[in-house]
C-alpha cells in the first residue's frame, strides 16, 4: 500500500479554488515562504490543539495545514482527523487516508491507529482486515500503556472478524515493518 498523495498534491496547485478558499491560500503562503522553524512548528501545534479545544476547527485546520504540506507527523495525523470527521473542513475520507497514510509511515501511534480504522471501515481506502490488524498492532506496539490498552482492544474487534492465518500475515507485516516505509 503506497500513500494516495493526489489529494494533497491538489492542495499544493494553486487554483482558483485556492484563491478563495483562506486555508488553501495559507498552505500556497507557507509553502512559498518556506519551511516553519522547529519552535514555530511546535507552538503551531500547540496553537492547533488550541483551536480545537475551543471548537474553532477552522483555525486549527488553517494552521495544520501548512506543517502537514511540510512533513510534520503530528500535524498529518490531526489533520486526518478532521478531514476524517469533517471538522473545519469538508468531510473528505481520501484526504484523511493520505495523511494518515503519510504519518503512519512515519511512526506516529495515532496515525497508525486511525489509519487501521479507515483499513477496518474501508473509508478511503479498499477494506482490508489484514491491514487493519497490521496498523493497529503498530500502533499498540508504538505509544504508552493508557493508548496501549485502547489500541488493543481495538486491534482484538477487528481479529475477531479474522482468520488464523489473516492474524498471522497481520502480525508477520506488522513485525517486518520499517519506520519510514508502508
Amino acid at each position: 500500500m503506497s500513500c494516495v498523495s493526489a489529494p494533497l498534491a491538489e492542495i499544493r496547485r494553486p487554483t482558483r479554488t485556492a484563491r478563495r478558499n483562506p486555508i488553501l491560500s495559507l498552505a500556497a503562503a507557507c509553502l512559498l515562504l518556506g519551511s516553519v522553524s522547529p519552535p514555530a512548528h511546535a507552538d503551531s501545534v500547540a496553537a492547533a490543539r488550541s483551536a480545537y479545544a475551543r471548537g474553532d476547527f477552522v483555525r486549527a485546520v488553517r494552521v495544520l495545514t501548512p506543517l502537514a504540506l511540510h512533513g510534520d507527523a503530528r500535524a498529518q495525523a490531526m489533520l486526518g482527523f478532521m478531514y476524517e470527521n469533517g471538522f473545519g473542513t469538508p468531510q473528505a475520507y481520501v484526504v484523511a487516508t493520505d495523511l494518515y497514510c503519510q504519518a503512519a509511515a512515519a511512526g506516529d501511534p495515532f496515525a497508525q491507529a486511525m489509519l487501521g480504522l479507515m483499513y477496518d471501515k474501508g473509508h478511503g481506502v479498499p477494506q482490508d482486515v489484514v491491514l487493519a490488524y497490521k496498523w493497529l498492532n503498530l500502533a499498540a506496539a508504538n505509544t504508552g500503556h493508557a493508548q496501549r490498552s485502547y489500541y488493543l482492544r481495538l486491534r482484538n474487534a477487528v481479529a475477531s472478524k479474522m482468520s488464523a492465518s489473516q492474524i498471522a500475515q497481520g502480525q508477520a507485516m506488522a513485525l517486518a515493518w520499517v519506520p519510514g516505509r508502508l
